[in-house]
């Protein structure tokens, strides 16, 4: 599910093309998401990596996530409480 989650929001992605010919990628519904290459292939890489880590954060804090296309995440995440609670 987590790797469809990804995927849907790499594919709403935004990109463009700076002055200096570098790019920049950002996920709109996923606020903070921002990432810049010298091409645009290495761009995505750089945003995907930005997302999986913001994604992180985001769960561990127990932060609700933008429900992508139907992909719903926050159902059964535990918030921080509830796992410092149980242990």
């Amino acid at each position: 599910m987590l790797t469809q989650y990804i995927d849907k929001a790499m594919s709403r992605a935004v990109y463009e093309q700076l002055e200096d010919k570098t790019y920049c990628g950002r996920i709109p519904e996923c606020p903070g998401t921002i990432a810049f290459g010298n091409t645009l292939y290495q761009c995505q890489n750089e945003l995907k990596s930005v997302l999986e880590g913001w994604l992180l954060v985001k769960i561990r804090h127990g932060d609700p996530l933008p429900i992508i296309d139907e992909v719903d995440l926050n159902k059964g995440i535990p918030t921080l409480k509830e796992i410092t609670a149980r242990g």
